[in-house]
C-alpha cells in the first residue's frame, strides 16, 4: 500500500501531495528553529539570580560556550550523517534525531549546574546537524525541478517559525515552563515522520526500482513523468558501489566544493548567527526605551514573515538576485547598528535613537532570512549531482558550522575588545565581498535540472536537445 493511504490525506495535484510531504518532513525543523533561539531569552534567566535555575548564575564565558558549542560539536557528527545517508537513507536519518533530542529537552527541564546545560547545548547541536543536511537533500529529491525553489525553502520557513516560538514565549515563562513546552513540541513533531517514504532517488540507489517508481509516480501524479526522471537517475548514479575517492577526482565536484565553501564561510562572517543567538542580549545591550521582550518578538516574527517571502520571491526572481539583494539589506542594517552604538559611545540616546537598534535589527533579520539564510541549502544541494550530494552537503554543512561556532564563540570578546560599533562594521563588509563573490563566482540554478546544473559548471552549453531530455 502507498505511503499516500498510511498518512491519510488526500490531495488532488502532484504539486499539493510534494508540498504536503515536504511540510511533513519539515515538521522535525520546527525544533531545531526553537533550539537556535534557545539561547537568546534564556540565558537572560541564567544570568539573573531569581530565575536561574542553576545552583548559581552563569558567567560570561560559560554563556558564550552555551552558546557555540554544539556549531562545534556539529563538526564531528557531520562525518557520520554522510556515511548514514547514503547508507540508511534520508528518511532514516531524521528519524534519527528525535528520540536523543526529547532526551536533551528533558535534561534542560531537570538541569542544576551548567555542566548539564553544556551537555545539553552540544548533544542538541550535533543532532540539529543531520537535519540541516538530511532535510534539504531529502526536499530536493522529492521535488519537481519546477518546485524545487519553493519547496526547499520550508527548511528556512520551519525553523522560523521555531524561532519565533522561542523569542514569542521564552521571554514570558519560565526556565522550566519553556523547556517543557520544548519537550512536547519534539514529541508531537517527530509522529509524521514515521510515515513518510524515503526519496526515490536514494531507493534507486539501493536497487528498489520498482518502489521508487511507485513513490515517484505519486509525486509527479504521471507514471510517464516518473519513468523519465527514473532515467535520469540512472544517468548520475552507478548501481554498484559509489567508490569514494573517484567522487573528488572530478573536475566539476572540486568546483562545486570550492564554491560552495566560501559561500558558506562567507554566509557566516556576514554575522547574522552572531546578531541571532545574542538578539536579547544585545537589545538589553542598547538601554534604549523599546523593550528587549517585546523587540524580540517582533523581530521573530519580522523573520517568520521572511521566510514566507522566499517562496514567492524564488518563483519570481533568479537565485543569484535575490542572494544579493538579501545581502545588500544586512549591508545596510549592520552599518545602522554600528552607527546607533558610536553615538551611544559619546551621546545619550534620545527620539528616534532608540528605535535604530530594532529597525536594523529588523533590516538584518529580514533581509537575510528572505535571501540567503533561505536559499543557500537549495543551492548547495544543487550544485551537487547524484552520489556527490551527500558528501557536498555534508561538507558544507561542516565549513558553515566551523563558521558558526567562531563568530558566535568570538563575538562577545569582539564587542568588548575593539567595541560593538567596528564588529557590525566588519560584519557589513563582508556583506559587501560575498556580493562581489556571489556575483561572478555563483552559477545561476534556478529552474534547471541537476544534469543541466551540472554541465553549466563544467562550462559547457547545453544543447536543444539535451535541455529536452532533462
Amino acid at each position: 500500500m502507498i505511503f499516500s493511504r498510511k498518512i491519510c490525506f488526500s490531495v488532488g495535484t502532484a504539486e499539493l501531495r510534494q508540498y504536503a510531504v515536504v511540510i511533513l518532513v519539515n515538521l522535525s525543523v520546527l525544533t531545531t528553529g526553537m533550539g537556535l533561539a534557545w539561547s537568546s531569552p534564556m540565558l537572560v534567566k541564567l544570568t539573573d539570580e531569581e530565575e536561574t535555575p542553576l545552583n548559581r548564575t552563569i558567567t560570561e564565558e560559560e554563556g558564550s560556550w552555551i552558546v557555540s558549542i554544539g556549531s562545534l560539536a556539529s563538526i564531528l557528527s557531520n562525518f557520520l550523517v554522510g556515511v548514514l545517508m547514503d547508507s540508511i537513507g534520508r528518511k532514516y536519518c531524521i528519524l534519527l534525531t528525535c528520540v536523543p533530542k526529547l532526551i536533551i529537552a528533558l535534561l534542560f527541564i531537570f538541569a542544576t549546574d551548567i555542566w548539564m546545560l553544556i551537555l545539553g547545548r552540544t548533544v542538541n547541536g550535533a543532532i540539529d546537524s543531520f537535519l540541516f543536511i538530511a532535510v534539504p537533500v531529502y526536499a530536493s529529491e522529492i521535488a519537481s525541478k519546477e518546485m524545487r525553489g519553493s519547496l526547499c525553502t520550508f527548511l528556512q520557513i520551519f525553523s522560523s517559525l521555531g524561532i519565533v516560538v522561542t523569542l514569542s514565549v521564552g521571554p514570558f515563562v519560565s526556565y522550566v515552563t519553556f523547556n517543557t513546552i520544548f519537550a512536547v513540541v519534539i514529541l508531537v513533531t517527530s509522529v509524521p515522520l514515521l510515515f513518510l517514504p524515503d526519496t526515490p532517488f536514494f531507493l534507486h540507489s539501493k536497487g528498489k526500482t520498482d518502489k521508487a517508481l511507485e513513490v515517484l509516480t505519486y509525486l509527479r501524479d504521471s507514471e510517464q513523468l516518473a519513468k523519465e526522471e527514473i532515467a535520469t537517475y540512472a544517468q548520475t548514479e552507478n548501481d554498484e558501489k559509489i567508490d569514494k575517492i573517484s567522487i573528488f577526482k572530478d573536475r566539476v565536484v572540486l568546483k562545486s566544493f570550492a564554491i560552495t565553501i566560501v559561500f558558506c564561510a562567507c554566509t557566516q562572517l556576514v554575522g547574522f548567527n552572531a546578531v541571532s543567538f545574542y538578539l536579547q542580549t544585545i537589545l538589553v545591550s542598547t538601554n534604549s526605551n523599546v523593550s528587549p521582550e517585546i523587540a524580540s518578538v517582533v523581530i521573530g516574527m519580522i523573520q517568520l514573515l521572511a521566510s514566507f517571502c522566499t517562496t514567492i520571491l524564488g518563483d519570481k526572481f533568479k537565485r543569484k538576485q535575490i542572494l544579493i539583494t538579501s545581502l545588500i539589506g544586512m549591508f545596510f542594517g549592520m552599518v545602522g547598528l554600528g552607527v546607533f552604538f558610536k553615538i551611544k559611545e559619546d551621546v545619550e540616546v534620545f527620539g528616534f535613537l532608540n528605535y535604530l537598534p530594532l529597525i536594523s535589527l529588523i533590516l538584518v533579520v529580514y533581509s537575510y532570512s528572505a535571501g540567503i539564510g533561505s536559499l543557500m541549502w537549495v543551492l548547495i544541494a544543487e550544485l551537487f549531482d547524484g552520489p556527490a550530494r551527500a558528501i557536498g552537503v555534508t561538507t558544507s554543512l561542516m565549513v558553515t558550522t566551523i563558521f558558526i561556532f567562531i563568530t558566535t564563540k568570538y563575538f562577545s570578546f569582539l564587542t568588548l575588545s575593539i567595541g560593538p560599533a567596528i564588529t557590525y562594521w566588519m560584519f557589513s563588509g563582508m556583506c559587501i565581498l560575498t556580493c562581489i563573490f556571489i556575483y561572478f563566482c555563483v552559477p545561476e540554478t534556478k529552474g534547471k535540472s541537476f544534469s543541466e546544473i551540472q554541465t553549466e559548471l563544467r562550462g559547457e552549453k547545453q544543447t536543444k536537445g539535451d535541455a529536452e531530455k532533462s
